[in-house]
């Protein structure tokens, strides 16, 4: 039997308002605040948090003086759409593209993510 159940992301940033737009659109899901503390909820259940840290430093991937701490993967359907529909959004398409099923991104706040072929 697990010990906990329900496990929840969450993710320090400067603007956790704007990250969670951010996010919110991307995934379609629902968006609820709190004071410095916002969360994106899908109909099914499954959440991602964002709080706000003062200080917030972005992280710099590849590197390793500021490393990432995580990091998330999406699945698309299409690669090229996908990526045309995130930086719309605010993303930024990382320079370093280490693989050819999945593209690198950041998030507004500096947060690589993956965008994922299936």
């Amino acid at each position: 039997m697990a010990i906990a159940r329900f496990p929840t992301f969450v993710i320090d940033c400067a603007d956790p308002a704007g990250l969670a737009q951010f996010y919110a659109r991307m995934l379609e899901w629902e968006v609820k605040e709190a004071e410095d503390w916002f969360e994106i909820r899908a109909d099914y259940g499954q959440c991602i948090c964002f709080q706000k840290v003062d200080d917030y430093t972005a992280p710099e991937w590849p590197g390793q003086d500021k490393p990432q701490q995580m990091h998330i993967d999406v699945v698309v359907d299409d690669l090229d759409a996908g990526e045309a529909a995130v930086i719309e959004l605010g993303a930024t398409k990382h320079s370093h593209q280490p693989g050819t099923t999945f593209r690198v991104f950041l998030d507004p706040a500096g947060h690589p993510f993956c965008l994922c072929s299936d």
